[in-house]
């Protein structure tokens, strides 16, 4: 009996151990961004199922910018693209989402805006795979 109770107490030991020992990661997400000697934007993104939203202030002598995002490994999710103005007005709303429809968009914000301080933000839902961004003043 003496022996069953020391069997069964390594036993118990030995899972909780091993258990303990996994490494359980839930979904994660993330954006970098790089600026070039011109004052442009360069980005990547990178998930696995996670959400995240970052923001960037941006120095935009122009009243317009040209911008591109593309997402090209995705498995799911979204990626949304949103910038305002130095005033905080809405010059662009952006979404790519996987296996719905384009994996990329170009263009020059949709309107004119106030120069000065943009921000830009990158919202990623439940994205899983990769992508990138650019930004570059306009004309």
């Amino acid at each position: 009996m003496k022996q069953a109770k020391i069997l069964m107490v390594m036993l118990l030991a030995a899972v909780g151990l091993f258990s303990s020992c996994e490494k359980e990661e839930g979904p994660t997400a993330s954006a970098t961004f790089t600026t070039i000697a011109s004052g442009d934007i360069d980005g990547d993104v990178t998930g696995n199922g996670g959400s995240f939203t970052k923001t960037y202030t941006w120095q935009n002598p122009m009243p317009t910018a040209d911008y591109n995002m593309d997402i090209t490994a995705s498995k799911g999710g979204s990626f949304q693209l949103l910038i305002k103005d130095a005033e905080g007005k809405n010059v662009l709303d952006n979404k790519l989402t996987a296996g719905d429809g384009e994996d990329s968009k170009s263009g020059v914000t949709s309107s004119s805006g106030t120069p000065g301080a943009w921000t830009v933000t990158i919202v990623l839902t439940d994205f899983n795979g990769d992508g990138s961004f650019s930004l570059s003043k306009g004309d």
